[in-house]
């Protein structure tokens, strides 16, 4: 792998990670409602699931969507339908949140981190990245190990700090919505993007 080759996929994972999916939008709600200290687990749990997504490619997804093209679309369905799972969970909690005069139940470290985990296995389109945009940059020539390595930790160190971020945005905006009902309306809108990606997963998976 040329240095010129590297750089451009440090640029191009940058934009990539950029853009506000699953994974981001599930940081900056977790700063706005817990803050930065506790959303460091969910973090931890997102950057889990796609260490495991990522070792998964590595080692033959592309065998297996060649082979069992029918397992790859269950692994799509499973994920969207757990996503649409969070999206409701969350528009619930916010209505039950507007209705009730009870603090609210802050998760444990344990559940934060399992949901991080969750939410990147659940996103099919991290399968592709990996499976396919990986590969762009391999020379299948040269040694694997140390290529697999530095794409790994270029990638992760990227994830990491735009997670960051979002995780610090929501949480410079939590004293604001805090004021009125803005903290539930936002949760809400949260709950509502993640059914409206489930449901594009879907008809991306029936319809493609």
């Amino acid at each position: 792998m040329t240095l010129q080759n590297f750089l451009f996929f440090l640029i191009s994972t940058c934009l990539i990670s950029a853009a506000p999916g699953s994974n981001m939008l599930l940081a900056f709600q977790f700063g706005v409602n817990y803050g930065i200290k506790k959303t460091l687990w969910t973090l931890a749990g997102l950057s889990m699931g796609l260490f495991i997504l990522l070792t998964t490619s590595l080692l033959g997804l592309g065998l297996i969507s060649t082979n069992a093209p029918f397992l790859l679309t269950v692994i799509k369905v499973v994920g969207a339908l757990y996503l649409a799972y969070l999206g409701i969970k969350s528009w619930r909690q916010a209505d039950s949140e507007l209705h009730s005069d009870q603090l609210q139940v802050i998760p444990t470290p344990a559940q934060l981190f399992k949901t991080g985990v969750w939410v990147s296995l659940s996103n099919p389109k991290a399968i592709l990245f990996f499976a396919a945009f990986f590969p762009k940059f391999i020379n299948f020539s040269s040694p694997l190990l140390p290529q697999y390595l530095m794409l790994t930790v270029g990638f992760f160190m990227i994830e990491i700090t735009w997670q960051l971020v979002y995780t610090m945005s929501g949480k410079k905006l939590s004293d604001w919505l805090q004021l009125g009902n803005r903290l539930i309306w936002l949760n809400r809108l949260c709950g509502l993007i993640f059914i409206i990606i489930a449901m594009a997963l879907i008809t991306e998976i029936f319809w493609h």
